[in-house]
């Protein structure tokens, strides 16, 4: 069998603010992929980008190994490859460029070139695989092994045969997800990982996947990769991987990176009695809907197996908003689900974004007092990305003229006609996080000046920071004014 080359399109080098953070997680995506070849007879390898400096290192590994494949991905799993960064396109047609000098036949497997197939092909890519890549990567594979180059009864491919663009149309998506083999984690070197993870925070934590896909159909977000469609794993499924990662790598905690996690009616239940059963002990953050955490055994059933956090996507404190978004839940939702999961025990954290059309002033400032009153245990802001296949994307895709994509995650550039500038949603990012770190510094002070006996290291820093947020908050309110007037 021909060997096959794996590697992916994220640097995390090439996006300062998840490189400060020193949070790094495998590509959980792209070992999918590497385990089913694998599974299918084929030798794999793989050269994982994530904390390299440069494509071009992969040219060692190339020479070394002489692959005949090279399958390029960028990882499915992560929610920051669902959007186009610069950074991570560029890497892709590097990698490409060199894996072509190499004599390898390169196929790529990405939100972004399902999207934008045409710029891969371009820029010398062999195939572009449509969505959910694992069976059509291993059919086009087999076919191409056994010398049949007409492709076109392989689904879910985009290629260029005689000058002109083949697409092959979309493969339905995977629905037995049990029946794909476990992530090929041997492939990576968990201990650069685990070393970083120690090193920054004290525990180690691994990515893992249970479900995919995601059934809601709030008009902005896009699922190019698995689509509308929700299929999960069995709880024992899962739980088998968990009890071998822990065993082969004492992980102490996982981000469980579904869209949304245990929707199946008693899933969560019966993963907490497998976790009970077998006395395992760790910790994992998850992503969900406030609409979906108002079921107290469901609360219960998270807490006693485990969740520490839960990241939920409220977005706006606006019910206009909301509605706008057809995100389907309301503010009230928010703040019972926030302050049932911490009567559990379990913190919350919040997506937010602020941007949408037809966000005003009042809609803003609803948004900020939800968060000062509930006052999560953490926050994510972003504005509001138009991604392709959306109906946002639609709504806004001719006024994306100068600028489509973000150079990284933190560049939070405004590519449409908004209520107000770009820099107006730049500040007011920098503003809302210190307005609600500066919150959180004065609860602190006033509980510890309560129970001095509780303080430590991070109780402390959060303390002493709020004497920065309070004048720097100030100041950056004043400059939002001024940039509000300029709209």
């Amino acid at each position: 069998m021909s060997k096959i080359l794996f590697t992916h399109s994220y640097f995390y080098r090439f996006d300062p603010k998840q490189w400060k953070a020193k949070q790094p997680y495998p590509p959980l995506g792209t070992l999918y992929g590497a385990a089913y070849l694998r599974s299918k007879g084929y030798e794999v390898s793989l050269f994982d980008t994530n904390l390299k400096k440069s494509p071009d290192e992969i040219v060692r590994v190339l020479n070394e190994e002489n692959p005949k494949y090279l399958v390029i991905y960028d990882d499915g799993f992560n929610y920051l490859t669902k959007m186009c960064l610069t950074n991570m396109r560029e890497a892709a047609f590097r990698l490409t460029e060199l894996g072509k000098k190499a004599g390898c036949k390169v196929i790529l497997s990405s939100s972004d070139s399902t999207d934008h197939y045409g710029i891969y092909l371009a820029n010398g890519a062999d195939y572009v695989i449509l969505g959910e890549a694992e069976v059509t990567l291993c059919k086009l594979i087999n076919n191409l092994e056994d010398g049949n180059n007409d492709l076109q009864n392989v689904l879910g491919l985009v290629y260029i045969s005689n000058q002109k663009e083949i697409n092959t149309g979309r493969r339905d998506i995977l629905k037995e997800l049990d029946s794909i083999p476990m992530p090929a984690w041997d492939l990576v070197d968990i201990n650069s990982y685990k070393n970083i993870w120690l090193e920054n925070h004290g525990f180690f934590s691994l990515n893992i996947a249970t479900t995919r896909g995601c059934p809601f159909k709030c008009n902005w977000c896009a699922k190019p990769i698995y689509g509308n469609r929700y299929n999960t794993r069995s709880p024992e499924n899962v739980v088998e991987e968990i009890m071998q990662l822990i065993n082969n790598y004492s992980v102490d905690h996982f981000w469980v990176c579904d869209d949304i996690f245990g929707l199946k009616p008693g899933w969560v239940q019966r993963f907490r009695n497998l976790v009970r059963d077998k006395s395992l002990k760790f910790t994992y953050k998850i992503q969900s809907r406030v609409d979906l955490l108002l079921e107290e055994d469901t609360i219960d059933a998270l807490a006693e197996s485990g969740a520490e956090t839960v990241w939920v996507g409220a977005e706006s404190g606006s019910q206009k908003i909301l509605d706008a978004m057809d995100k389907g839940t309301t503010v009230e939702q928010i703040h019972s689900a926030t302050k049932l999961l911490r009567s559990k025990g379990i913190k919350t954290a919040f997506f937010l974004q602020f941007g949408y059309p037809g966000e005003q002033k009042e809609d803003i400032q609803k948004t900020i007092d939800m968060v000062l009153e509930l006052l999560p245990d953490d926050i994510g802001i972003s504005v509001s990305y138009p991604l392709p296949g959306t109906v946002f994307y639609e709504k806004v895709k001719d006024e994306l003229k100068t600028k489509a994509n973000w150079t990284d995650s933190d560049d939070l550039a405004v590519m449409f006609r908004s209520t107000y500038p770009p820099e107006f949603y730049k500040k007011l990012h920098r503003y809302v996080h210190k307005v609600y770190r500066k919150k959180q510094g004065i609860n602190t002070i006033k509980n510890l000046f309560r129970k001095p006996t509780t303080i430590n290291k991070r109780k402390l820093r959060s303390a002493l920071l709020t004497f920065y947020y309070i004048p720097t908050s100030i100041i950056d309110s004043i400059k939002l004014k001024r940039l509000e007037n300029t709209s």
